[in-house]
This record gives C-alpha cells, sequence and structure tokens, in this order.
C-alpha cells in the first residue's frame, strides 16, 4: 500500500480529489465562526501567526480559509505518504507546504529535516506570514500538541491562534489514530477561535511543557465547543 500510495501519478489524483473536496466543503457547508475577531488586528497588520487545530479536522480545515487567504499563508505538512496528497490539496487552495517530519530517536537525517523545517518555518513566521499546523500529527497521540509548534512560536516571537472545527453532518472514522472527520455538503459547520497566546522568549523546557498541557486542554475544548455548536455530540 505505501508503495501504491508514493506513486506520482497517485498522488496527484489523490491531491486532486482532496482539494475539491476541501473546496466543495468549503462552498456548501453553512460555517459560522465563534471569537473570529480575535485573530482581527493580526489579519489586518503585518506580524506574523500561528495557526492549529486538530489532524483529524484536515477535511473540514478550509473553514478558516477565508481568513488567512487575507495573509500570506504556508501549511506544515509532513513529507509522509500521506503528507504528500495532503500539501498537494492545500497547495489547490493557496497554501503552500512547508515539509516536516517527527524524527524518531536515532534517526539523524529525519533529525536535521526537521530542524531544517523548523528553522524555515520560523523565518517565515517572524518575517510576517502565517504558518498553519496540525500540531498532533502526523502519528499523534490524538489531541496533544507536540513541541514543534511551541518552539516555533517562542522563536518566531509571534502570536498563536487555537481553531476548533467541526460540521454535522459527518462522517467520523473511529478506527484511525486522529479520528478523522469529513463533513458532509450542505450542512452545518462552526470553527471556534482562541488566542493570540504566547509563548515567552524565555521559555525554559519546564514552561513549555506546561504550555502544551495548557494550549492542547483549550484546543480540545474550542473542538467540543464546535462539535456543540453544530448540535454534534461526540463520544
Amino acid at each position: 500500500m505505501k508503495g501504491i500510495l508514493r506513486n506520482e501519478g497517485v498522488q496527484a489524483v489523490l491531491g486532486w480529489l482532496l482539494g475539491s473536496y476541501l473546496r466543495i466543503v468549503l462552498a456548501t457547508v453553512r460555517w459560522r465562526h465563534e471569537n473570529v475577531a480575535c485573530v482581527e488586528p493580526v489579519l489586518a497588520g503585518d506580524s506574523g501567526a500561528i495557526a492549529l487545530f486538530w489532524h483529524g479536522r484536515i477535511p473540514l480545515c478550509l473553514a478558516m480559509a477565508p481568513q488567512w487567504w487575507r495573509k500570506r499563508t504556508r501549511a506544515f505538512v509532513s513529507p509522509s505518504a500521506d503528507g504528500e496528497f495532503i500539501a498537494k490539496a492545500l497547495a489547490m487552495s493557496g497554501f503552500p507546504a512547508i515539509r516536516v517530519s517527527s524524527a524518531k530517536k536515532g534517526d539523524s537525517a529525519k533529525a536535521r529535516q526537521a530542524v531544517a523545517a523548523i528553522r524555515e518555518a520560523v523565518t517565515w513566521v517572524a518575517d510576517g506570514g502565517a504558518l498553519v499546523v496540525t500540531p498532533d500529527g502526523p502519528r499523534g497521540p490524538n489531541e496533544v500538541i507536540a513541541p514543534g509548534a511551541v518552539q516555533i512560536a517562542k522563536r518566531s516571537g509571534q502570536p498563536v491562534f487555537l481553531i476548533g472545527i467541526a460540521a454535522n453532518p459527518a462522517l467520523q472514522a473511529r478506527n484511525t489514530w486522529d479520528k478523522v472527520m469529513f463533513a458532509l455538503p450542505f450542512g452545518r459547520g462552526a470553527a471556534v477561535w482562541e488566542g493570540p497566546l504566547h509563548v515567552p522568549a524565555d521559555a525554559d523546557e519546564a514552561t513549555v511543557a506546561r504550555l502544551i498541557e495548557d494550549w492542547s486542554g483549550r484546543l480540545s475544548a474550542a473542538t467540543r465547543r464546535a462539535e456543540s455548536l453544530v448540535g454534534r455530540t461526540v463520544d
């Protein structure tokens, strides 16, 4: 299966299919935004920003596209086989990717790639660009922020926004690690915004760990709030 997914033609088809689906969801779902005013100063100004939403809501992610289209925006995407077609799909909607991997212990090559990607992301955000990140991807655990997004915020000095997204009716894959959700057309959707949040420039490891725990809980709470706004109960 991995060999098939790595095929360039297969990736192109999958990317087009996902990209087309994302645009259909954006166009046909009645999207409601709560507290979106919190991001307005950043959208209207010159500062950069980091947007976090859970990996399982990638099929709903264009809910926030009208906001991030107002800035130069890129997406942080895994270099894995599934990340390739996700990157192609997002590029169709104007969000080119910075490719990053969560390196396993002892994998020096991937570690160097991860460092290079984080450095590129820090430069992008510090120069006024926006970066969209699924901070629990690409491997999980589900709804737990990995340190990379926090480090980008710390090094760039730019604000972080949390976005909880949900739709109803929607199909949800319970057997995937991220419980991915697919909206059905012509339903209701919600995006709940929170921020701006900041990481102190002098934050030590203990402070970063506390922020990860706090922000993970707040992003999950925003996601549950979005679910409640569309009348969806998720176990």
